[in-house]
Parts: structure tokens; sequence; C-alpha cells
């Protein structure tokens, strides 16, 4: 039965991180709550292995509908990659810990924006030049890739609101450009992952399946009901990692 509601919560994951991110928020712990004896890094290579078959079928649904600025992303796209990994290396370097209030405050700030500024992605109107929009997406790319090779909650969220406030993209377009760049740092983490034999293919295939399903219908979604409801369920899981954040932070340890 383990694998039946893995399976159900895949495809929950992938419905959610193919609209606004945060899957990893629903599938990781279903991964510990189900399989509570396998070692943490088998369950992470196992998780990159079901969640990039969705990030990827979704890029492919959103390619077809939305137009994605190829040359600006592939450079983000390419040094995310490299800082993801540089990010992974860092673990062992750097305390984990002590990024969790800075998260927690960059979360809480972002829901507080978007929930103000009630236009907030509504338009896809790019406000950079070429060259700019392409800087910033390598600086994009080099900031978001270390984070979520290091720590990784959150990423696509963090993804999203900067393609909407930086470079002006609607949230449907925002969503289909975080796609992009989290394949890469995704892409980069799972081939650590496989090279040290973390990934239980028994299980992350099934997964992936679901996954994949979860993600082809959330982006038909997404593409359906257009930015207003992105901007709504937005709102929601940003909500939501802020109170596990939250938890994670001030509470777990003191119970």
């Amino acid at each position: 039965m383990e694998i039946v509601y893995l399976c159900f919560f895949a495809f929950l994951a992938g419905f959610i991180d193919s609209v606004v991110g945060g899957g990893g928020l629903i599938q990781l712990p279903a991964l510990l709550v189900f399989l509570p004896h396998t070692p943490v890094p088998v369950l992470l290579g196992t998780g990159k292995l079901v969640g990039i078959t969705g990030t990827a079928s979704s890029l492919l649904r959103y390619s077809r509908d939305v137009k994605i600025n190829w040359r600006s992303l592939m450079p983000a796209a390419i040094t995310a990659f490299i800082f993801s990994f540089l990010g992974a290396r860092a673990i062992s370097h750097l305390p984990v810990e002590a990024l969790r209030p800075m998260v927690l405050f960059l979360l809480i700030a972002v829901a507080f924006y978007t929930f103000l500024k009630k236009d907030l992605g509504s338009l896809h109107a790019p406000r950079l030049t070429v060259s700019k929009e392409r800087w910033y997406a390598i600086l994009t790319g080099i900031a978001i890739g270390f984070y979520d090779g290091f720590f990784g909650p959150g990423t696509g969220s963090f993804l999203i609101f900067i393609f909407i406030g930086i470079f002006g993209f609607s949230f449907v377009s925002a969503s289909a450009s975080a796609k992009v760049v989290n394949l890469a740092t995704n892409l980069s983490a799972l081939g650590y992952f496989v090279w040290k034999g973390y990934v239980l293919y028994q299980i992350a295939l099934p997964m992936a399946a679901c996954n994949m399903l979860g993600s082809v219908a959330g982006t038909q979604l997404a593409l359906k009901q257009g930015s207003g409801f992105v901007r709504r369920l937005f709102l929601v899981v940003v909500t939501a990692i802020i109170l596990k954040f939250a938890y994670d932070t001030f509470l777990k340890g003191s119970l």
C-alpha cells in the first residue's frame, strides 16, 4: 500500500509544483512518512528523480502555449546548474540551520508584497533590455542555483517572484520560466545522487509517472485559468511554506 499512497502524493506534488512550485513540501514528507527506515540521502535522490520528470513534462506543456525567452533563460539555467552543484558541496562547510531565519523573513516579505500588489503578475510586460535581462538571468541562476543545491525549500516560489518582480513577467510566464531554471538545478543534484547510488528506482519510476500526470494536469489548469488563479495558489503555497519554516525554526526543537 505504501507505493499507492506515495503515487497519490507524487501526483499532488506534481500538480502544485507545475503551477507555483513547492511540490517538495508534499513529496519529501510523504517519502519520510511511508519509508521511515530508508536513509535520508536515498529519499532525497528518489525524490529528485520523481520531481525532475514532472518539471520536464510541465516545461514541455508550457512551451506550447507560453513564449519562453530561451536566449535569456539558457544562461540562467547553465549558471544554476553549476552553482547548484557548488551549493551541494558547501553543505559540509556551512551551517544550514543559520539560513532558516533569513529564508523565513524573505518568504514573509514575498507573501506580503504579493498580497498587497493585487495587479502583480497580471500582465506580461517585460521591463528590462535584452542585455540587462540576460545579466539579471545569470545572477538569478547563480543565487537560486546555489540556494537550491545548498538548502532548497521554496526555490520554485522564489524564482516565480523574481521573474515577476524584476523581469516583469506575468504569473503564467514566470511559472514557465521558473521550470527552465528548476530543471537545471534538479539535473545537477540528480547527477550526484545517481552517481552515489542514492535512488530507489522501483519506488521512483511509478511515482515519476504519477508526478508527470499531476504536472500536466496542473499546467493545463494554469494555462486555462490564467495569472489570477496562479497568483492565488502562489499565496496559498508560500503561506504553507512560511508555516512549515516557522515550525521547523522555532517550535520543532522545543516540542
